[in-house]
C-alpha cells in the first residue's frame, strides 16, 4: 500500500458510503493506520481512503495515543471558535499551510463495528476529522489556504538543532 500523491486526480474523488464494513475494510484499515505509523517526520495523524486509491467513504486518524476508522463520517455542527493551524497532508509531502478550522465539531460515522458514533471533537481530534473529511469530498488543505487567503510554506530543510526551515511559497 502506497500514499498517492498530488496533483493524482484520485485525491480529488466525492466518495461513496460504505455499504457494509467487512473484513477486506478491516484489513485495508489495519494496513493504513501500519502505513501512516511509519511517518514520523511529520508524524502521520490521518489517512483518507483517497489517499490509498479507495473510492469508499473512510478513513483513520490518530486520537490522543491510539487510532481509530471512521466509516461515513460526517461533520454535523461547527463550533463557533476557530483557530489557524499550521496544516501539512501525507499526500502532499514537505508543503504546510495556514488552515483555520473549529475548535468544536459534532461528528458522526460508524466504527469497525457498525454501531453509530456520535460524539463532540475538540482541538486536534476537531481539525484532524475535518481535514480526513475533506479528503473524502475531494478536498486538499492548499484549496483552504487558497480559501481562505492563508500563507502557504515549503520545508526546505532542517537547521542544525533539527527544527524545520520554512521558506514561503506564493500561489
Amino acid at each position: 500500500m502506497e500514499i498517492i500523491k498530488a496533483p493524482n486526480e484520485v485525491l480529488r474523488a466525492q466518495t461513496k458510503p460504505v455499504k457494509k464494513i467487512t473484513p477486506g475494510y478491516l484489513k485495508t484499515v489495519k494496513e493504513m493506520i501500519t502505513l501512516t505509523k511509519t511517518f514520523k517526520d511529520p508524524e502521520g495523524v490521518g489517512l483518507a481512503s483517497t489517499q490509498v486509491g479507495r473510492s469508499e467513504r473512510f478513513f483513520v486518524a490518530k486520537s490522543e495515543k491510539s487510532f481509530y476508522s471512521a466509516f461515513n463520517p460526517q461533520i454535523i455542527s461547527l463550533g463557533k471558535r476557530t483557530k489557524v493551524y499550521l496544516e501539512g497532508c501525507l499526500s502532499i509531502p514537505d508543503y504546510y499551510g495556514e488552515v483555520r478550522r473549529n475548535l468544536l465539531v459534532r461528528v458522526s460515522y460508524q466504527n469497525e463495528a457498525g454501531k453509530a458514533v456520535l460524539k463532540t471533537l475538540k482541538g486536534i481530534d476537531a481539525w484532524i476529522f475535518q481535514h480526513e473529511t475533506d479528503h473524502l469530498n475531494g478536498i486538499l488543505f492548499p484549496d483552504r489556504v487558497l480559501q481562505q487567503k492563508g500563507k502557504f510554506y515549503k520545508c526546505v530543510g532542517k537547521d542544525e538543532t533539527g527544527t524545520d526551515i520554512f521558506e514561503e511559497v506564493v500561489l
